[in-house]
Parts: structure tokens; C-alpha cells; sequence
């Protein structure tokens, strides 16, 4: 594994790490100009440099594969646009609003749904200004039950501004859970602090954390001590995943990942597939490659491990469960949204050519 001690967030500080050929430096500053660049030293040390085919470096690490875009791909490819009704909210399901505070993360995945949203050239967090908007929107809304922290990361927020959001959101009665959605815990553990804890527990609503992993190294020693932080600290915890080609699209890899989380304390929730985000087709599976895993794990796991395996239908029209779809005819797939309208899906994995 390497040793790094520094976050990465050039082409030439992943030169220097050795993880990109200087050959290659033309294109992926190209790719670096378009979407954001970032790799925590967590992440860096999973590395397996003698691996050219590593699965963490395969969702941290640019390619010029990002540089062409599939036809089905689009900016906004769940629609949050579509939804957002409010500066930082997007209201896509009756009884549940995100509230995106921050627009950075301290890793940027390739493979990233929100890729044309974030970035420190996006505003990093959310205006005094926008979180009052927002929390009016959800103080005149009763239908709001739930309340998801995105961004962006919300945990790369100080304990101060985390702890701020949680008493604001206390005094908005109808709002009964706060769901944290992050991945500091697994690529930056270290800000699992002590502090941090007690901050996401400042308030009198129940409080879930989210934890977006993809691949069982990912859980070092360090995650793993983060994560027994906020699990010993009470604090329930729900893990996401997105199914990726060249990093979890087999059963084995699968497998050991939810039965790790379990053992973590942490109930595997949700199966991603890729969203149409641009420049990702080299990461997507088909529907029915996504099915076949999904078959093979229900015959290997308990049911405390499964995830359910969803889409997030493209046009802000929700999640749907993959193995309920049917397979059309002619092509594609449809697809059943929670209001009964039909949605016609088509596989958008063909990996582009590299200019």
C-alpha cells in the first residue's frame, strides 16, 4: 500500500503519488477542469499500486473515459432540479426533503450522480441566507417527516455548524428524523471525533447516519473505528452502495462487503445502480447483470445483509426496486414508479471510446 499524508486534489499531486502516468496528464487535467478532483490519504493508503486494476483507485483516480458522454446521460440525472422547491432542498417524496448544506466532499468519486453540482468551485457550503429558505420551506411543510443532510458531505461541516443544523431542525415539530447521509467516516475517519458525535446527537429527533461504501477495503481499521464511534454512541446507522463495474460487480466482492457491514453494526440499505451522470458508462452495469448478483446474494446471505437493489428513475420520478421491473419486448426495461406511471429504462453502459 502507498504511503500518503496529504489529500490529493491536482493531476500533478496523483503524478507525484504515482497513481497517474505523466503521459496521461493532458487529458485528465481536461477531465480535472470539468469535475473535481480529491482523494483523502485514508483512500491513497488503500491503494494497491501494483494492482492496474484496483478497485478503490478505480472510483477516486480520473480517466479520460470521463470525457465522453453516453447519449442517455444528462446533468441532472434524478432530477433534483426538478424538485427543489427551496435553496438546498429537493422535496421528490411526500413525507421526506433533502437538505444539501454542503457542495464539497473530501473525496470526489467518478462515478458521482451530483458531478456537475459539486466542487469547491460550486460554493462550498449553503448561505446563512439559503439555510433560513430552507428551513422556512420545511417549517411550512407538515407533510415533512423526515429531514436527509446531503450535499456534497455534510460531515466535513464543523462540529459547531453540524450541531447548529440539529437544534435548528429541533424546533420544527413535525420533523421527527434526521438522516445524515456521508462517506467521511469511511474515507476520512479521522473527523469522526468525539466532538462530531455529540454534535450529531443535539437534537431531540432521532438520528440516522448513512454511510455510502463501495468495496470491503474500503473499511480499514480506521473506518472501522470511526463507525464503532458513532454505533457505540448509539446512533443507528444504514450503509449505500453503488454497483459499479470494475469495482463490486461480482458476488464474492458483495458479499464479504454487506456481511462486513453487518458486523459493523451497520444494516446494508440500499444497491445503486449507476445513475446517467456524465462520463460514467464505463462504470454501469446492465439491469439484468445487476438481477443476476442480486439472485446469487439472496441464495449466499442472511436477510439482515441484504440491500435492496434500486434505480432512481431518470425526469425526478423516484426510486424503484430493480428485481420488480419487467423486461420490455422489444428492449430496455419498464419500470412501475410509486404513483403507477410506466417508465421505459435502457441500458447505457457501453464504455465510450477515450479521445
Amino acid at each position: 500500500m502507498t504511503s500518503i499524508e496529504r489529500k490529493l486534489i491536482s493531476v500533478d499531486d496523483l503524478i507525484d503519488a504515482g497513481f497517474v502516468r505523466g503521459k496521461d496528464a493532458g487529458a485528465l487535467r481536461e477531465v480535472g477542469a470539468r469535475y473535481a478532483i480529491a482523494m483523502t490519504p485514508a483512500m491513497a493508503r488503500a491503494i494497491d499500486p501494483a494492482d492496474a486494476d484496483d478497485p478503490i483507485a478505480r472510483q477516486f483516480v480520473p480517466s479520460a473515459r470521463e470525457l465522453v458522454s453516453h447519449p442517455a446521460e444528462m446533468a441532472d440525472p434524478i432530477g433534483d432540479r426538478l424538485k427543489s422547491p427551496a435553496p438546498g432542498i429537493v422535496h421528490r417524496y411526500a413525507d421526506r426533503v433533502l437538505l444539501k448544506l454542503a457542495s464539497v466532499c473530501p473525496v470526489y468519486c467518478r462515478f458521482c450522480f451530483r458531478r456537475e453540482m459539486v466542487g469547491p468551485t460550486n460554493g462550498e457550503t449553503l448561505s446563512a441566507e439559503d439555510f433560513a429558505a430552507a428551513l422556512a420551506y420545511i417549517a411550512k411543510t407538515p407533510t415533512v417527516w423526515e429531514v436527509i443532510l446531503t450535499g456534497g458531505d455534510p460531515l466535513i461541516l464543523s462540529p459547531r455548524r453540524i450541531r447548529e443544523t440539529s437544534e435548528a431542525l429541533a424546533h420544527i415539530a413535525h420533523v421527527k428524523v434526521l438522516r445524515w447521509h456521508t462517506r467521511v467516516p469511511i474515507v476520512d475517519p479521522a473527523r469522526i471525533t468525539a466532538d462530531l458525535v455529540t454534535a450529531l446527537k443535539a437534537t431531540r429527533q432521532t438520528v440516522f447516519v448513512g454511510l455510502h461504501t463501495n468495496h470491503p477495503r474500503e473499511l480499514t481499521a480506521e473506518s472501522r473505528g470511526a463507525i464503532s464511534r458513532l454505533a457505540d454512541a448509539g446512533i443507528p446507522l444504514l450503509s449505500q452502495t453503488v454497483l459499479l463495474k470494475g469495482v463490486n460487480d461480482d458476488a464474492d466482492t458483495l458479499e464479504a462487503l454487506m456481511r462486513n457491514l453487518v458486523e459493523l453494526r451497520v444494516k446494508p440499505y440500499y444497491l445503486h445502480h449507476g445513475d446517467l451522470a456524465p462520463g460514467t458508462a464505463h462504470f454501469r452495469t446492465t439491469i439484468e447483470d445487476g438481477r443476476r448478483l442480486m439472485a446469487e446474494l439472496r441464495r449466499r446471505l442472511s436477510g439482515i445483509a441484504l440491500p435492496t437493489y434500486v434505480l432512481d428513475l431518470p425526469g425526478a420520478h423516484g426510486k424503484v426496486p430493480v428485481e420488480h421491473s419487467v423486461t420490455a419486448e422489444d428492449s430496455g426495461h419498464l419500470f412501475t414508479d410509486r404513483d403507477g406511471g410506466t417508465h421505459r429504462y435502457e441500458d447505457a453502459c457501453s464504455a465510450p471510446d477515450v479521445p
